[in-house]
């Protein structure tokens, strides 16, 4: 049972990585499943095996995507505690996002969808940086101001907007992703962080438990993303 079990994800990663590879070469729009699954070397019927329409398909892609580059955050997190602090640790995720060519994909697919569950999905995926418990958690070490009114809502939604206006340029005004960054860097350390910088040993402890907090969080969207029969979202 294991053995087909591993199989099964297995080819379950090949469909994702097919999908994946499509939507970057030709948009979220103009892939097909006959295009996937002619890619992945398997029958079309083979893939509603693994997920009943194509949103499906893309939101696992989608998940599959957003739990890698989280973990990257992780992993510099783990060698440096101070890129916690939230205007390094919001800008790196920014970078992170743009140099991962299927996010980009993926947030000008929601772009062109968002009236749609797909939509829906796209801004579901974000609780992997946005949870309830992350916020407190950078609360309580001091690492965001306690005052500002909506916090989780008002960070996300200037976050979105950087987002969303890189996909598409909404702006018409050209500025490079990195000097995005530097904005984004640069709003977030005057108006979310406290003026005070926190101590070291703070610091530490704080990394670590943010650490631990996504680490719990992963698993749930791992298992969602391989999980045929969908009867309930991660969480």
């Amino acid at each position: 049972m294991a053995e087909r079990a591993g199989q099964a994800d297995g080819r379950a990663d090949r469909i994702l990585d097919a999908a994946a590879e499509l939507l970057v070469r030709l948009g979220y729009r103009k892939v097909t499943i006959e295009d996937i699954a002619q890619l992945a070397g398997i029958g079309k019927g083979t893939v509603y095996l693994h997920w009943r329409t194509k949103q499906q398909l893309f939101e696992a892609v989608l998940l599959r995507e957003s739990i890698s580059y989280v973990e990257k955050l992780l992993d510099g997190l783990r060698r440096d505690p101070a890129m916690l602090l939230p205007h390094r640790f919001v800008s790196e995720s920014f970078l992170m996002v743009g140099d991962r060519s299927v996010l980009r994909a993926l947030s000008e697919a929601y772009l062109q969808r968002r009236q749609s569950r797909f939509a829906d999905a796209f801004l579901h995926s974000q609780e992997l940086l946005a949870s309830e418990r992350f916020y407190d958690l950078m609360i309580r070490h001091g690492l965001l101001r306690d005052d500002v009114p909506n916090l989780s809502y008002t960070l996300s939604a200037m976050m979105t907007g950087f987002h969303l206006n890189n996909a598409a340029d909404l702006m018409g005004i050209e500025v490079d992703t990195r000097a995005k960054a530097e904005s984004i860097s640069f709003i977030v350390k005057n108006a979310f962080e406290p003026p005070e910088p926190p101590d070291p040993e703070e610091l530490a402890k704080a990394a670590s438990e943010v650490i631990a907090v996504f680490e719990a969080l992963i698993p749930p969207y791992r298992t969602w993303i391989y999980e045929y029969e969908r009867t309930h979202e991660p969480g």
